[in-house]
């Protein structure tokens, strides 16, 4: 899978309003996928951060990206279990999730997904994700 198959899976199986993100995919590899949330305005919250929301929704939609990657392109999968911890704020930088597999089965799939601000080497938050695989 290209990065450009992966950013046709963005624009064909999500909500109009994941698509407002402006998700950018950089790199998807057998197991890993690396997705680009830009700074926006309209995604902070008071006091000029990045809302945690935005962050989970991205994180969510990247590790439907890193899946498909590992499974050679798009089959329909739902999450089940998301847990994201915020370490810092996120203040006028975009934002690259690295997404990482850990656990690839028939039924389930299991990530680790670090958000760290564009040139920054210390994250902001790190979410891990449960997927079902339902096709």
């Amino acid at each position: 899978m290209t990065p450009e198959d992966a950013e046709a899976i963005l624009r064909q199986y999500f909500a109009p309003w994941i698509q407002e993100l402006g998700l950018r995919v950089e790199e998807v590899g057998e197991r890993h996928a690396v997705v680009r949330l830009p700074w926006s305005g309209a995604l902070a919250r008071e006091g000029g951060g990045l809302c945690g929301q935005a962050m989970m929704a991205a994180a969510d939609t990247a590790t439907v990206i890193a899946i498909s990657s590992a499974r050679g392109g798009f089959v329909p999968m739902t999450t089940v279990q998301q847990s994201t911890t915020f370490q810092r704020p996120v203040m006028g930088r975009d934002v690259l999730l690295d997404v990482r597999i850990t656990k690839l089965g028939r039924s389930l799939a299991f990530s680790e997904v670090t958000l760290t601000p564009e040139g920054d080497g210390d994250p902001a938050a790190h979410s891990s994700t449960v997927y079902a695989i339902l096709g």
